[in-house]
């Protein structure tokens, strides 16, 4: 513990080491962890090579890494620090285009913690300082509490974290059966989809919609990458395109993803896009899908909340619980932050908590059970 200068004791820092070829960036990233006071500049490196010296000597809590670099890429590097440190928080630094977007989703899918995307077009050093700090920060510290802390640590356990126990369920209830998959993630969502989507089997009889927070340009990279490992087609969503069992949607992003009924009879529902305001700080958001696959499914929806910062999608879930839906989470101990999926756990509304390995064998366990027999009772995690 410090002290500050009335010689009271306080936390540490959180220690940041900036790895980045441009010295403006470096200088610029410096000059916004300074705008926190739980969180210090360890040191910089402009390249991955001269980073895992630095990471190495200065220990730091967390890494900002460059996509884009000489000597060795922020890919390599990434491999690089997987290697001696498992379970060190990464946070990509990407520019907005397109091959940017391309290594960025790759960093993601093979173990970087989250991303923020570089400034452009401000109009000076302050706002973009002020532009990146806002996106930067809450990553910064969701990635470092002291819940992720213990999380890293127990992930690296000779013995199995204990199982989180399932709040007491309000009322017992029948599960109708499934007509689609809607799931919500955020932080650490492309390696979870990674692992995910791949074990879904090509005769899986449901479509399946997916909102992760990211932008639009990353959200295209994302769908076109687990197209090529997916058995089932995976699309970024399309204003207008029929919700057809077997098939993939993951939302654009900057638009919210909706269901709308369908236009005539015998024709499956319809995706709708649309650039209403934020929800939840976001868009797409997780709430605005569950809402409408409530409106149009009821509760013949199999909802699964992944890891993510804050609880978005936490008011959806509540609209499908009273609907009779049911409710899949992901654990604490596989989720990088365990926001969106711990707010529906504490409140009650899931009926499965699981880690990442287990949600795919669920889902298919639960489809199957739907379509071969009649409505499931649900059966609690305890």
């Amino acid at each position: 513990m410090a002290e500050d200068s009335a010689g009271a004791r306080t936390a540490p820092r959180t220690r940041v080491l900036i790895v980045d070829d441009s010295a403006v960036m470096r200088s610029l990233l410096r000059s916004v962890v300074s705008t926190d006071p739980t969180l210090e500049v360890a040191g910089t490196a402009a390249d991955g090579r001269s980073a895992l010296g630095a990471m190495d000597q200065l220990r730091p809590d967390l890494i900002l890494l460059d996509v884009e670099m000489p000597v060795m890429d922020g890919l390599e590097t990434l491999r690089h620090i997987r290697e001696r440190a498992p379970r060190l928080p990464i946070i990509m630094c990407s520019a907005l285009t397109q091959r940017g977007a391309q290594v960025t989703i790759e960093a993601l899918a093979s173990g970087a913690s989250d991303y923020v995307a570089k400034p452009a077009g401000q109009d000076s050093r302050e706002a973009a300082t002020r532009t990146l700090a806002q996106e930067l920060i809450p990553k910064i510290r969701a990635l470092t509490s002291r819940r992720a802390t213990s999380l890293f640590a127990r992930r690296i356990s000779l013995f199995p974290a204990p199982p989180v126990p399932s709040p007491a369920p309000r009322r017992v209830l029948f599960a109708a059966p499934p007509a689609v998959v809607a799931i919500g993630v955020s932080t650490g969502g492309p390696a979870a989809l990674d692992m995910l989507l791949p074990a879904l089997p090509a005769s899986f009889p449901l479509p399946v919609l997916i909102v992760q927070h990211m932008p639009e340009l990353f959200t295209r990279q994302l769908a076109e990458r687990l197209d090529g490992r997916c058995a089932l087609r995976v699309r970024e969503a399309q204003e207008g395109r029929a919700v057809r069992a077997g098939e993939i949607y993951i939302a654009r992003g900057n638009w919210h993803m909706r269901v709308a009924p369908a236009p005539a009879r015998n024709t499956p529902p319809i995706l709708r896009l649309d650039q209403a305001p934020q929800e939840n700080h976001c868009r797409p958001a997780v709430d605005c899908l569950f809402r409408s696959v409530a409106q149009v499914y009821g509760g013949s929806v199999l909802a699964v909340i992944l890891t993510g910062m804050g609880h978005d999608g936490l008011a959806g879930c509540r609209t499908l619980y009273e609907l009779g839906a049911t409710i899949l989470a992901q654990d604490e101990a596989t989720s990088a932050v365990w926001g969106m999926p711990g707010s529906v756990v504490q409140e009650g509304l899931a009926h499965h908590i699981l880690p990442l390995r287990s949600i795919t064998s669920e889902i298919v366990r639960l489809t199957a059970k739907a379509h071969t027999g009649t409505a499931l009772l649900r059966e609690w995690a305890g």
